[in-house]
């Protein structure tokens, strides 16, 4: 069921212990958002906790500090935040689909999966809407809270840059600053500050990309083994995929990897005008127009033969 913000906070309100699950390879959205709901929550008098994901990197690991559990509790509600879809669940928390009762995302292409639902496609941000939802129960202006709720704002509008940032993105932002948040600090760790290994990959990308369509489009197939050659962490890879899109002239980028499991992970950056998802579906994945992604069962440059099709199938 559809839920409006006040019925959401309705629920949140009426219940008392919770747990928060995010997503595989979880970004600033999912743990931002994760982390400022528990510690809201939490703030209010209720039992609140975020399920521990294995894929959590050491750029976002300080968020969750104090607030992860290893199993989930007989009897808590679980919410998840910024999940589109059950497939972006991690492997250990499948056994817990089924007891999701409240959603929390802003994908407008998502599946539904819960018994209630909070879907907010206009909002830049999951944690756009958890800013909202905590203001609407009252929740004290916590520093720690509202520090998430920056991290989770400005990873998934690329520090206020994508065209997905709105005048309430800003309005969330300002509420951040009025609660302490040092965002001058967070903004030099997450956006200003590059390893070497993150600058040989871009070196990498801007060597063995190719660009088609009269330099409109870029496609990039990232082995697995140059990773490994260059020494690059998963935080070096952090939203790596919005480097090809930067090269001038370029409208839509897409950018594979060979993941662990055998899958290639295929990500989508487009500018306005251009629909990001028209190639993730074709993969069964989902988005937003301006940044979408897939996972496709297939071997690095078999992949990227089909999105390469895709992309000059789709796009005029």
């Amino acid at each position: 069921m559809k839920l409006t913000r006040n019925e959401a906070a309705r629920v949140l309100r009426d219940h008392n212990r919770f747990l928060i699950l995010t997503h595989r390879r979880p970004d600033g959205d999912t743990l931002g958002s994760a982390a400022a709901l528990c510690r809201g929550l939490r703030l209010l008098g209720k039992s609140a906790w975020v399920l521990r994901n294995p894929e959590v990197t050491p750029r976002f690991s300080f968020l969750l500090e104090g607030l992860t559990v290893d199993t989930a509790p007989e009897d808590a509600f679980l919410v998840s935040t910024d999940v589109a879809s059950p497939s972006m669940l991690p492997a250990q928390y499948m056994g817990l689909l089924d007891r999701i009762r409240l959603r929390i995302d802003h994908h407008a292409s998502s599946t539904s999966f819960t018994r209630w639902e909070l879907v907010e496609p206009e909002s830049a941000s999951c944690a756009e809407i958890i800013w909202e939802l905590l203001r609407l129960l009252q929740c004290p202006a916590g520093t720690e809270v509202y520090s998430a709720l920056y991290v989770g704002i400005s990873t998934d509008t690329g520090c206020f840059r994508f065209s997905n940032t709105t005048e309430h993105t800003f309005l969330a932002a300002a509420a951040c600053v009025r609660a302490g948040v040092n965002t001058y600090r967070l903004n030099q760790e997450l956006f200003e500050t590059n390893t070497l290994e993150r600058l040989r990959i871009q070196a990498w990308i801007v060597e063995h990309m190719l660009l088609l369509r009269n330099k409109t489009m870029a496609v990039c197939a990232i082995p697995r083994q140059v990773e490994t050659d260059l020494g690059v962490t998963e935080d070096d890879m952090d939203n790596i995929s919005n480097f090809p899109r930067t090269v001038a002239g370029v409208k839509v980028a897409a950018t594979l990897r060979e993941t662990k499991d055998g899958e290639t992970k295929l990500s989508v950056r487009a500018v306005p005008g251009y629909d990001a998802t028209l190639v993730a579906r074709h993969f069964a994945g989902g988005g937003h127009k301006g940044a979408a992604g897939a996972s496709i069962n297939l071997p690095l440059l078999e992949a990227a033969e089909a999105v390469q099709k895709v992309m000059e199938e789709v796009y005029p």
